[in-house]
């Protein structure tokens, strides 16, 4: 079942909507603005309602916060070295938002629009237009999302399409704690993640080319362990990136889907198992929060985002474009599938 309720409205006067999703004793509530996940409702081990997303009790901190709290992001999730685009010999220069580099979508992304809503049975259905030359980005953007939330599991269903060829990676920015968003650090968060590799990036955290295994390294999550555990060795891409910021290539194919992660909290007992056919995901342990949320202040770590995608700056490095490009050619169909399965 789906409701719809006035979230709030924004400095401007728009109206922001909010969506909520029941299953049981589970629901889940979606903003019109940013298609932010506001909040993830599930019981922990003792059947208490534990809410594991970041986010803020309204409109304004939305507005007011960094950080993309919940949000969908594009045109390009993730980084673009220098904001440089080269598509058929034409440049594109990006707004430059984070040390030099193109940072979700720019100055104004994804993530701060209204977006269309239809409600479809259970289906929660976000639509935008972006006009050719938004962000400098070539092409009339349509963009889908759906969103549904059944039997435990959030399952996002992205699809999109240009009139000229484009780049597009989209994604999800939830942050999770498993602890409950109140907690305030995840570093007792247990994490799997299956992959053999990570790509090491340059001081300003873009990925300029090359691949790093991750056996006997702080990246390495084939064994389960808490977040903390190794987050503060003296390792050269942990220290540039103040954390784990970084991305995890996957064993899959593009359009392959695959289980990728696994989460899990002593505390509730509360699971989180996830799934792409995307053949990348930037694990990021929220190392730059500072700010007042729904539940409390939300410090350094006290959240963590595992963002399906391409991978970063691939529009720039062929070795990595090879495993999944995210330029798309006009009329062809950009689409894939990310979920989120929450158990005991």
């Amino acid at each position: 079942m789906i409701t719809k309720r006035t979230f709030g409205k924004t400095a401007d006067g728009r109206e922001v909507l909010a969506f909520t999703l029941s299953d049981g004793a589970s629901h889940i509530t979606v903003l019109n603005l940013g298609g932010i996940v506001q909040s993830i409702v599930v019981p922990d081990k003792n059947g208490k309602p534990t809410d594991v997303v970041l986010g803020y009790p309204d409109v304004a901190g939305y507005e007011k916060n960094g950080g993309y709290l919940g949000a969908l992001i594009g045109r390009f999730g993730n980084r673009i070295g220098k904001g440089k685009l080269t598509i058929d010999g034409t440049v594109y220069d990006l707004y430059c938002n984070d040390r030099g580099n193109h940072l979700h979508g720019g100055k104004e992304g994804f993530n701060k629009k209204i977006w269309a809503h239809e409600i479809e049975g259970d289906e929660l259905v976000l639509t935008l237009h972006s006009p050719d030359g938004e962000e400098n980005y070539p092409g009339n953007l349509d963009v889908r999302v759906a969103y549904t939330f059944k039997n435990g599991e959030w399952k996002i269903r992205y699809h999109a399409v240009s009139d000229k060829k484009t780049a597009i990676n989209l994604t999800n920015h939830a942050y999770f704690n498993l602890n409950g968003e109140g907690d305030g650090s995840i570093l007792d968060n247990e994490l799997w993640i299956d992959c053999d590799e990570i790509t090491p990036t340059d001081p300003t955290m873009i990925p300029t080319g090359g691949f790093r295994a991750v056996k006997g390294t702080p990246f390495d999550f084939n064994v389960p362990k808490e977040i903390g555990r190794d987050i503060g060795a003296a390792d050269k891409d942990l220290l540039q990136g103040n954390g784990y910021d970084h991305c995890h290539v996957l064993k899959n194919k593009k359009g392959e889907f695959v289980t990728y992660a696994v989460a899990k909290s002593r505390k509730t007992g509360i699971k989180m198992t996830c799934g792409t056919d995307m053949p990348a995901v930037q694990f990021y342990a929220g190392n730059g929060l500072n700010q007042q949320g729904k539940g409390g202040y939300y410090g350094k770590r006290a959240g963590f985002c595992l963002e399906t995608q391409a991978i970063p700056n691939n529009v720039n490095v062929p070795e990595y474009a090879a495993k999944g490009s995210s330029i798309y050619g006009a009329g062809e169909e950009y689409e894939f599938t990310a979920t989120y399965l929450f158990s005991l």
